[in-house]
């Protein structure tokens, strides 16, 4: 039987923003030679992975303030800086991050208890497999499973930005498949502010949110990439395939 092809939160708003990305990110391996690093993914992976430690109960070396902003050197991705100086300012500021998320995590104990850390799950669909990976997935005291997602570039967060995320959705439609009888919940942390909120679909919004994915992902699915014909958009100045997509004769690059 032939493997479904795979579906993420990733490809799903890269899709939304320019198909055109979609296809070179994933699809046509030419994409691959423009892919530059970036240091906000570096940053982001560097303090996913401090975090994952200091959740994780296995883990003996990160379980305080000190150890926590220790193993944010320990665990530094450099790529993608441009120079020493924007480095080690970024390293400073993820150590400044890190130190306010564990001080407030331990002054401020919630009570739940962790069920998965970095975790990826997946989902059928008829014609593709949804897979998601969840930063962290908490049970708490009244038994609603909480969805924990950080934001290292977010300084704020809504209520209505929760509700709106695609990622978010997806995970909760992922982690109802497990436990399809309880009350689920999404949170984002923005950690350059500690501000946190949280939404949960309803019944009816879930279903609505399932049935939205399955018509997304069939159409990414069916679109014939090769014959798409570049639009200049506001992320065209700062997208790597942008080179890529001059090459086209129809493409005229616009200045908004």
């Amino acid at each position: 039987m032939a493997r479904k092809p795979t579906i993420s939160p990733s490809r799903i708003t890269t899709y939304l923003a320019c198909p055109v990305k979609y296809r070179w990110t994933y699809l046509d391996p030419r994409g691959r030679w423009y892919m530059r690093s970036k240091s906000y993914y570096s940053f982001g992976s560097s303090l996913h992975r401090v975090l994952e430690r200091f959740h994780d109960e296995q883990d003996a070396g990160v379980t305080t303030v000190d150890e926590a902003v220790a193993a944010v050197e320990e665990n530094w991705v450099d790529a993608g800086y441009g120079s020493a100086e924007e480095m080690a300012e970024a390293l400073g500021e993820g150590k400044a991050m890190i130190e306010r998320y564990v001080e407030d995590v331990v002054t401020h104990d919630r009570g739940g208890r962790n069920l998965m850390i970095e975790r990826t799950l997946s989902m059928h669909f008829d014609r593709f497999k949804l897979v998601g990976r969840l930063d962290r997935l908490d049970e708490l005291p009244d038994g609603t499973l909480e969805i924990v997602d950080y934001k290292t570039g977010r300084q704020t967060v809504t209520v209505e930005e929760v509700a709106d995320d695609i990622a978010l959705g997806c995970y909760q439609l992922l982690v109802r498949e497990l436990y399809p009888d309880r009350h689920i919940v999404a949170t984002i942390v923005a950690l350059r502010s500690g501000e946190r909120a949280t939404h949960g679909m309803n019944g009816a919004e879930i279903g609505q949110f399932q049935h939205d994915i399955e018509a997304l992902g069939n159409e990414i699915l069916e679109v014939d990439y090769p014959e798409l014909v570049p639009v200049s958009k506001p992320l065209c100045p700062r997208c790597d395939f942008l080179p890529l997509c001059k090459r086209h004769p129809e493409f005229v690059l616009t200045e908004d």
